[in-house]
């Protein structure tokens, strides 16, 4: 028997932190090499690695979750993996809700009590989607803006400012042909050490100032 964990953020790892559930399902046996890691939403139905995990198990086998809407948010999708379950007699954990087939078919208790918590799962999904939609709606109605705040010359930093003029007079020196010794200012590399700031956000703050 072996015993394989399934862990999903929606987003990306540097966005959000999946290694709690990683330590949870090693704590409930599985290893660094039968762990499963998605970033995926929950309702999309054809995930990669859940796929590869689906078919990768055999009878017998053991699939561990931290919860129902880890593995799916999706109530027809949990169906689905119930039929697999029972198809290939295999024991199903999702957080403190063990399902159990590998010695016979799943009990219609067991059955019905899981499916209720996959359509919980998919009602908060969807009550989340419609309050961030509502949210949206609501900020455009009222002259919002959407996205990532304009960046305008008043949120330009004071370190940037400070060495500014130097940089503006190392690009007029290297203009006028004078060689590097006797330059005043400060070059790109420099300017970059200076205030700890990368080559595009320098350009892009450049191109504020001018």
């Amino acid at each position: 028997m072996t015993i394989y964990g399934y862990a999903r953020c929606s987003t990306d790892e540097t966005k959000q932190n999946i290694d709690r559930q990683i330590k949870e399902l090693k704590e409930l046996g599985a290893t660094k090499e039968t762990i499963y890691l998605e970033y995926e939403s929950g309702t999309k139905i054809n995930r990669v690695e859940l796929n590869r995990l689906l078919e990768q198990v055999q009878n017998g086998d053991q699939i561990i979750a931290t919860e129902v809407s880890r593995i799916t948010r999706s109530t027809k999708q949990l169906c689905d993996i119930l039929d697999l379950v029972q198809e290939k007699k295999l024991k199903l954990v999702l957080g403190g809700f063990i399902v159990d087939c590998t010695k016979g078919e799943l009990d219609p208790m067991t059955e019905g009590m899981l499916k209720m918590m996959g359509v919980f799962a998919e009602m908060e999904r969807n009550m989340i989607s419609k309050r961030v939609k509502s949210g949206i709606a609501n900020s455009i109605s009222k002259g919002g803006r959407i996205g990532r705040k304009q960046i305008t010359k008043d949120d330009i930093p004071q370190i940037f400012l400070k060495h500014y003029d130097k940089y503006k007079i190392n690009q007029a020196d290297k203009n006028l042909g004078k060689n590097p010794i006797d330059r005043r200012g400060i070059n790109l590399k420099e300017f970059m050490a200076i205030t700890n700031l990368s080559k595009n956000t320098i350009y892009k703050y450049i191109k504020l100032m001018e």
